[in-house]
């Protein structure tokens, strides 16, 4: 049964490609604008002989996991503190949110103005990125804390630091987690946005070369690279959470 889910969604995915693959060899969709499912899967050993995927791979991992990491040390103290604050949240919930939705990728030259041709300009990015998701979900996971609870641990007499850790934070582990996932799709969108835009290592540099050369098999199999990085993150992330509700 715990492997039942993935391998749905396995066997969904290969009836979509196999749909695919005989829409292109029926000319319903043009293997211009979508080449054939088997020649990106088999574009895949060339991408790691002659292109170094792996390395890529693991640059843009390792800054969407930097910029998630931040986001999660920044944000999940701030979320904590609008909660506890009525005011606070009331000034500055609606300014996070609104951050959420803005196209910070397009602010890119400034970030190189400040930060250089750098991983740093691209982690900033992320992370900024990231961080609206983790505080709306923190403050939404502690408000939801049912009352009872609170209400038993002050009845217990409960320090605040003992409340937090006993009631808040377990309350809370789901939602929290919910923007973690959400953080780190908005990271990764980013930082390969931005490695595409400058030009700098990772997955994103690598799409960019093999558009650029036309080589539309690549392009493909890069993007499906980045489909793995988010895959990835969010097994660990599911491990992660039920190691947490279980300790908590």
């Amino acid at each position: 049964m715990r492997f039942a889910a993935p391998l749905s969604g396995i066997m969904v995915l290969l009836a979509l490609g196999g749909l695919l693959q005989f829409a292109i060899q029926m000319d319903f969709i043009s293997v211009y604008v979508l080449p054939l499912p088997s020649d990106i899967l088999a574009s895949l050993p060339r991408l790691v002989a002659e292109e170094g995927v792996l390395g890529r791979f693991a640059t843009t991992a390792g800054e969407t996991l930097a910029a998630g990491l931040l986001a999660l040390l920044v944000g999940l103290p701030m979320g904590l503190l609008l909660h506890r604050s009525l005011r606070m949240r009331a000034a500055f919930e609606p300014w996070v949110a609104a951050l959420a939705a803005a196209p910070l990728i397009l602010a890119y030259p400034l970030f190189l103005v400040l930060f250089g041709r750098s991983p740093a300009t691209i982690v900033v990015i992320g992370f900024i990125s990231a961080l609206p998701p983790v505080v709306l979900k923190t403050i939404e996971g502690f408000a939801a804390t049912r009352r009872v609870l609170l209400n038993v641990g002050r009845s217990l007499r409960l320090t605040p630091g003992q409340e937090f850790r006993k009631i808040l934070f377990p309350a809370a582990i789901p939602q929290i987690f919910v923007g973690l996932r959400l953080a780190l799709v908005f990271g990764l969108i980013n930082v390969v946005g931005v490695e595409f835009l400058i030009n700098l290592g990772g997955l994103g540099q690598l799409i960019n070369d093999l558009a650029e050369r036309y080589d539309l098999p690549g392009t493909w199999g890069g993007i499906l690279c980045v489909v793995l990085v988010s895959i990835a993150f969010f097994t660990v992330l599911d491990g992660c959470e039920r190691w947490l509700r279980r300790r908590a």
